[in-house]
């Protein structure tokens, strides 16, 4: 988040770490008049802006569902506390698994910094056959993806309710999996 603060707008989003529904992305903006100039919608039909915040003027959809109150229920529950050990936690887990990967002798494509672990199997085919092995055994769930050029498995770790079982679990399952079909 290094240089964050002189951003004029910044995006997130709140589905996975919040595990809120998937589309409630998040905008920060400086300017909140430039964001009600882009998103404002008018039609004789629509009443015309008013002084009074009207969130309709500030999203690309007038008639979307109420993500807000979602996000604003997850944060209250879990307070910046809470939201902080998931956070935390979510990131041990994933540098748990890709200390595990790596030392079963897979290759770790990305610097574990979050959440997210990325991890080769070999060539394209290769990933892709232990990808869809591990999706169908069923102990966890990863996807395919494309990282620098190099086919890789994508783990997103973020559920509240993941523990250090569930962890060793997937570990073993993905070592396991990747060796019977490798």
């Amino acid at each position: 988040m290094k240089g964050y603060a002189d951003a004029d707008s910044l995006a997130a989003d709140a589905h996975k770490w919040l595990n809120v529904p998937y589309d409630s992305g998040l905008a920060f903006v400086r300017d909140s008049e430039a964001l009600r100039a882009a998103m404002a919608m008018s039609a004789a039909y629509l009443p015309p802006p008013s002084e009074r915040r009207d969130s309709a003027q500030f999203a690309p959809e007038s008639s979307r569902r109420g993500r807000g109150i979602e996000i604003w229920a997850a944060l209250r529950s879990l307070e910046r506390s809470g939201l902080a050990d998931l956070i935390e936690r979510t990131c041990r887990h994933a540098e748990h698994l890709a200390e595990g990967l790596r030392a079963a002798g897979y290759e770790i494509l990305n610097e574990v910094v979050i959440n997210q672990v990325l991890v080769s199997f070999g060539d394209e085919e290769r990933t892709r056959r232990i990808v869809g092995a591990i999706q169908r055994e069923g102990t966890c769930w990863c996807g395919p993806t494309i990282w620098q050029g190099k086919p890789a498995m994508r783990i997103s770790i973020s559920s509240w309710a993941t523990t250090q079982r569930d962890v060793e679990r997937s570990l073993s399952a993905m070592i396991r999996i990747a060796r019977d079909h490798g």
